[in-house]
């Protein structure tokens, strides 16, 4: 049991890093991702996750894979794809949502095209899945500042977020704080996913952010325990993912994201909210 669960992080820097980034960026990540599911904008965060992707990769032509290059030029572009999509659709007939996957779609396009100009297929996969395993101490603190901000923001703006969440027009009927939350939780989202990308790339980073708030959400209806529960399930997901990673011998960030689906499908079976007992309870009433 020792040499199977604990050995590769006692034994592996390399998976100590691994373990230590992908932990805190379940811990950022996860509360973002359940106030994102809850706000009904989980495709969103796909989309914004995609929309770094050619921000990265300038940052990449220009410097190579360094991260404070990469890192910011992934936050410009986040940010541009967040107000184009929004001026959009608050000034034009079309929706968000369609506005919103136009913008990714051309962010997709126009990142690949940018890294294959200077990049190898090696590269471009680095780009766009990330390598968990290969974290150095700059990703690790990059990952920690984005943890540390979005714990002290969330924090501060629990409140105005729970309400927002609830009944975002009634927030903005009694308080100032509506517009300027909306637009603070964006940030969250794209410095997580800016985070999320140094380890699990840009596509897969936004699965680290919704698959554990996605099925916590089948367990409790209270947002407070709904966060807790989806960081618990992040943390699970990301050791058991490297332990498959590393037994066998399998992509690091795939197998994570996947560790995380396993437990959303079992949740939706088994879960207080899931088909098991909701199908039981309805048994229940309908023979009392």
């Amino acid at each position: 049991m020792y040499d199977f669960l604990i050995a590769p992080f006692v034994e592996f820097s390399f998976m100590q890093r691994a373990l230590a980034g992908s932990l805190l960026l379940s811990l950022s990540s996860c509360p973002v991702g359940v106030f994102l599911m809850l706000r009904r904008m989980s495709l969103t965060g796909d989309a914004m996750a995609h929309a770094i992707l050619p921000g990265a990769a300038a940052g990449f032509l220009l410097y190579g894979l360094q991260i404070v290059p990469m890192t910011v030029g992934g936050l410009i572009a986040g940010v541009v794809v967040a107000l184009g999509a929004g001026a959009v659709s608050r000034f034009t007939v079309q929706k968000e949502d369609a506005s919103m996957a136009a913008f990714y779609l051309i962010s997709l396009a126009l990142g690949v095209l940018i890294v294959s100009l200077r990049g190898s297929s090696v590269d471009l996969m680095h780009v766009l899945f990330g390598t968990v395993l290969a974290l150095n101490d700059d990703a690790l603190t990059l990952i920690s500042l984005i943890t540390g901000v979005t714990l002290l923001t969330l924090a501060v703006f629990w409140r105005a977020l729970v309400a927002e969440c609830l009944d975002p027009l009634f927030l903005r009927s009694v308080s100032r704080l509506g517009t300027p939350v909306h637009f603070i939780f964006l940030g969250l989202v794209v410095l997580n996913l800016v985070g999320g990308f140094q380890a699990l790339g840009t596509l897969l980073s936004v699965g680290l952010m919704m698959l554990p708030a996605a099925a916590a959400r089948f367990w409790t209806t209270r947002i407070g325990p709904m966060c807790g529960l989806a960081i618990a399930i992040g943390f699970a997901a990301c050791v058991a993912g490297l332990l498959l990673s590393y037994h066998a011998s399998l992509p690091s960030g795939p197998a994570i994201i996947l560790s995380a689906g396993a437990v959303y499908l079992a949740s939706i079976i088994f879960g207080v909210r899931g088909i098991l007992n909701t199908r039981l309870a309805r048994h229940r009433h309908r023979t009392a």
